[in-house]
């Protein structure tokens, strides 16, 4: 956590917020972990990096053997990463209509011709907003972007296979302190990014995704 000031003078909301947001209750494939937060964009903020993993093991792992040391030095496959960031102002904010602003961030890789369809972005954006729905975690003032990152490799490089990205940066207003489905909503929209099933009801699916 980062704040401004001695930290025992931490106001109860925020103190109630970080509550919340150990209280949250993920799916197991989503791996949550506390960053440095930013110190400029509010007086208090906490920050917490996401990965989600596609278990890279076949099958059951054997109980003995050289299999066991073989299958264990796997290294499971990276589907989406991103950063949920929960901003604190007790004074409040005009620009974001409260005390509260979530700030985020997902990117992960999809198959390169999906690059080629206009409904990518809304489609990213869809995901937030019926996320959020879903979970029941009321907000305003929601805004962000979506874009596509093409790489293309040359030269010595030339053999790697080009990959396309999706990645979302976007931020809203909690209408109160009960932070904790904000984050399930948003971890739920980072596994629904990297493919995993299945899908919240209403929730588009795009086709396609990355293979091995």
């Amino acid at each position: 956590m980062s704040a401004k000031g001695d930290l025992s003078q931490v106001p109860p909301e925020f103190l109630n917020a970080l509550s919340e947001l150990r209280s949250a209750k993920c799916r197991s494939e989503i791996r949550l972990d506390e960053i440095p937060a930013p110190s400029r964009l509010a007086p208090f903020a906490v920050a917490l990096g996401a990965e989600v993993f596609r278990d890279a093991r076949p099958g059951r792992l054997p109980v003995h053997g050289p299999a066991m040391a073989a299958f264990a030095q796997e290294e499971p496959e990276e589907l989406a990463t991103g950063r949920f960031i929960l901003l604190y102002d007790p004074d409040g904010s005009e620009v974001w209509d409260g005390s509260f602003r979530v700030v985020t961030y997902i990117r992960a890789q999809l198959e390169p011709d999906m690059g080629n369809d206009s409904l990518l972005g809304s489609v990213a954006w869809t995901w937030l907003v019926e996320a959020l729905t879903n979970h029941g975690a009321g907000h305003r003032a929601a805004g962000g972007t979506a874009t596509r990152i093409l790489s293309e490799s040359y030269g010595t490089l030339a053999d790697r296979v080009d990959t396309i990205d999706i990645e979302l940066r976007a931020s809203w207003t909690p209408d109160t302190d009960r932070i904790q489905n904000h984050l399930e909503a948003w971890a739920d929209m980072v596994c629904t990014f990297a493919g995993l099933p299945p899908l919240p009801d209403g929730v588009a699916s795009l086709p396609n995704r990355r293979r091995n």
